[in-house]
């Protein structure tokens, strides 16, 4: 069991981990660092922490497992921050969703507690927000992916896999490049793709119009766009190598659609369809 948690963002994934871990019994003491007054109080008043701390030093005292559920564009600053008050043993974690910025500014920031350090990314959300968005099941057979540091203990690797596994989550390990590369056509560019579509109709002045007779299709494809932008700004620029040339073989693949349609060629349309309801039926009803 996780004796004191402290968790550095009490939003929707720092929240739902708490409770998910009381829920568990996996946790006896949570604590949280939230410079939000709304945050900290509705944390507080939801039950998502035991306390909530405004100075980081007190949030991290006596913890044995941190999880930074802060935005990334704040990691390289929280890292800084919080380096003086980790102790040896004090375990640390975070959820972000790109994993090269965040390494890149722990091994900047942490000095010899780098050790102690295990990077992860649930692959779970939704386009809530805050404390008030989170809920005990979000990780429930869901993926989380660590990508343990070669010099990360293998003790703070098994705690962070433990608490994880606690939640009702499968643990996958994997390499930096590989989650990025990965993370950045799988959710980065959708997310790209969605705000672009609603931000092109808004300016067309027809988003009304379009919400007005869409189906479901329209408001499935368009709910992430409802994410918090600011979120989305950061985790596109952290991830900018690798969304910038996924984003170039997507307009290489866009323009080839344009094409078949300025010639009428419905079997090139009908041939890029199949394969795509192919390769989508494969994962998703096996």
């Amino acid at each position: 069991m996780i004796q004191r948690l402290c968790i550095l963002g009490v939003g929707l994934i720092g929240g739902s981990l708490a409770l998910a871990l009381k829920q568990a019994k996996g946790v006896g003491e949570v604590v949280g660092y939230e410079r939000d007054p709304f945050a900290r109080d509705k944390a507080l008043s939801l039950g998502i922490v035991d306390r909530a701390e405004l100075h980081l030093a007190e949030a991290l005292r006596g913890a044995d497992m941190v999880v930074l559920a802060a935005p990334l564009g704040a990691m390289e600053e929280l890292l800084q921050a919080m380096a003086p008050s980790l102790k040896p043993g004090m375990v640390v974690t975070d959820v972000g969703s790109v994993k090269g910025s965040v390494v890149t500014a722990a091994r900047a920031k942490l000095g010899t507690r780098i050790v102690d350090f295990v990077p992860g990314h649930p692959i779970a959300g939704t386009e809530k927000n805050g404390p008030e968005a989170a809920f005990a099941d979000l990780f429930h057979l869901h993926k989380v992916l660590l990508t343990p540091l070669p010099e990360s203990r293998a003790v703070a690797v098994g705690m962070v896999r433990a608490m994880w596994h606690q939640v009702g989550a499968e643990v996958i390990e994997t390499s930096i490049s590989h989650h990025d590369r990965v993370l950045a056509g799988t959710s980065h560019l959708p997310h790209i793709l969605a705000y672009t579509l609603v931000d092109m109709l808004a300016k067309l002045g027809e988003t009304q119009e379009a919400l007005q007779f869409a189906a479901g299709g329209f408001r499935d494809f368009s709910r992430i766009a409802s994410s918090d932008p600011n979120v989305w700004r950061d985790i596109c620029l952290a991830n900018k190598e690798p969304l910038l040339a996924l984003l170039e073989r997507f307009r290489t693949e866009l323009h080839g659609i344009g094409e078949a349609i300025h010639r009428n060629d419905g079997a090139k349309l009908a041939e890029i369809f199949a394969r795509a309801k192919t390769a989508r039926d494969a994962h998703y009803e096996r």
